[in-house]
């Protein structure tokens, strides 16, 4: 018991207690001023991501999430197994100066690359809409294969912080652009599509004005 309870005010076990309760690793740790502002701030992000998907639709409620409530639970864990004296604008500080907010975007792409090919295979004749066709057969399964391919390309990258991870970024995102409006063209209005955008417009330009995170040799991976 005593080495349990002496393992959860070490940072890895902030961090696991907060990953459970925001804010929770941070009473532990003693910073019981921060912890209260932590889960002060967390319970209305939370439960505005569950009102807009009641009222506005699930697609509406996770878009939030994963745009506002997922990024702020990953960055107070880390500020959790820190504990710094000086709040949550040392550690964001941190954050910035080492592109930690760029690893944890290559892990969402990581993430989306595994959920687009659980997908595919729990649905092998379904045909995505690509500029207006569902393209079949041989033509459809490479349709199906360039998602998570890119996803697992960019999310590496992105860990790497190398800069051929934002290039093919930018390249993948002006595919999405186009294929997203052509599909409007030709289609209309659509919930889903709208989201999409939105979602993908939003992250460009944030990871455009991180380009410079981004190095032309991969760097050696380091510890957050």
């Amino acid at each position: 018991m005593k080495v349990g309870a002496s393992f959860l005010k070490t940072p890895q076990g902030a961090a696991f207690l907060s990953a459970l309760c925001p804010g929770l690793g941070l009473f532990i740790r003693g910073y019981s001023a921060q912890a209260w502002s932590t889960l002060l701030l967390g319970l209305p992000l939370v439960s505005l991501a569950v009102i807009l998907g009641q009222s506005h639709g699930i697609e509406t409620g996770i878009f939030f999430g994963i745009l506002v409530v997922l990024p702020w639970w990953v960055f107070q864990v880390f500020h959790s197994s820190l504990a710094h004296p000086n709040g949550l604008r040392a550690t964001w500080h941190l954050v910035w100066e080492r592109g930690l907010d760029i690893r944890y975007l290559g892990g969402l792409f990581i993430l989306s690359a595994l959920m687009d090919l659980s997908i595919i295979v729990a649905n092998p004749s379904y045909n995505l809409h690509v500029f207006c066709a569902r393209p079949t057969g041989v033509l459809g399964l490479f349709v199906k294969a360039q998602s998570p391919t890119f996803h697992m390309l960019i999310g590496y990258g992105f860990l790497r912080q190398a800069r051929w991870g934002l290039l093919i970024y930018l390249l993948y995102a002006s595919y999405g652009f186009l294929n997203a409006m052509t599909n409007f063209a030709c289609e209309g209005y659509g919930r889903i599509r709208t989201i999409f955008l939105l979602t993908l417009a939003t992250f460009t330009i944030y990871i455009w004005s991180r380009r410079r995170s981004f190095r032309s040799a991969s760097p050696e991976p380091r510890s957050f």
